[in-house]
């Protein structure tokens, strides 16, 4: 019961190469920047990321990017990742945009053992019908496009089917964890990271406070142990480091 690994190093010592990755986070908000750091340190690459967006400045999953670990990415924001933007434009890098809601249900579905579902959002778009650019060919054309999905109609209304996600890994960030891997997480990092912690085979998280069991108030947890393999304690100094994307003043 005890899922307490060493360091983030041991708890990423099996993502190798070609690993699908559903990664925790939004913004730079509830990040797992340790474990991705130690994948980066690792060499892992040609990764395929499932993801809401794929970091900002030089950190998060930019670090992996801008390295060329990645080969895939499955999320919904770009943002103003000019790294991003450059692979995906020349050919570099293969990209699954979805809507942000979809998305978050296809990791739920996946992580909750529901193959597929059935939903409004994109319905007389490219993500029903096709043709979204997957892979460019490095000149402007379209060397990979989506393929058209099913559309069925209920009660009047036309709805797309789409696929849960499973990951052969997840990494997120919680505020509070215990040694069962149980989680709590604090405000906006709840966004996507209890999500991708379920759909991961296995999932690896990095806790700012790690308690012993039974120093979590059941009714406050929001993700339990059992989609939890490996939980990797932050040190105080990695616990305080929290960036801001785009300060304001007044």
């Amino acid at each position: 019961m005890d899922k307490v690994v060493p360091t983030a190093a041991d708890a990423v010592a099996d993502v190798g190469d070609g690993v699908s990755l559903a990664v925790g986070g939004f913004g730079l908000s509830g990040v797992p920047d340790v474990l991705i750091d130690a994948v980066h340190r690792r060499g892992s690459a040609r990764l395929r990321v499932v993801s809401n967006n794929c970091g900002a400045m030089d950190s998060g999953l930019a670090v992996l990017l801008s390295a060329g670990r990645i080969a895939r990415v499955t999320g919904s924001y770009i943002g103003a990742n000019k790294e991003f933007a450059r692979q995906y434009l020349a050919g570099e890098l293969e990209v699954e945009l979805i809507p942000q809601g979809t998305l978050a249900e296809r990791l739920r579905a996946g992580g909750c053992g529901i193959p597929a579902f059935y939903t409004p959002a994109g319905v007389g778009t490219q993500v029903a019908d096709g043709g979204l650019p997957w892979r460019y060919d490095g000149d402007g054309g379209v060397a990979l496009a989506s393929p058209p999905k099913e559309v069925r109609e209920f009660d009047g209304v036309a709805y797309v089917l789409e696929r849960g996600i499973r990951t052969d890994f997840a990494l997120v960030r919680a505020a509070r964890g215990d040694r069962h891997g149980n989680l709590v997480f604090n405000k906006s990092a709840r966004n996507f990271n209890p999500l991708a912690a379920m759909a991961g085979k296995v999932t690896i998280a990095e806790v700012e406070e790690l308690v012993e069991p039974g120093g979590l108030d059941p009714d406050a947890v929001h993700l339990p142990g059992v989609f939890v393999q490996r939980v990797v304690a932050l040190t105080p100094e990695q616990a305080r480091e929290k960036r801001i994307e785009n300060r304001t003043t007044r």
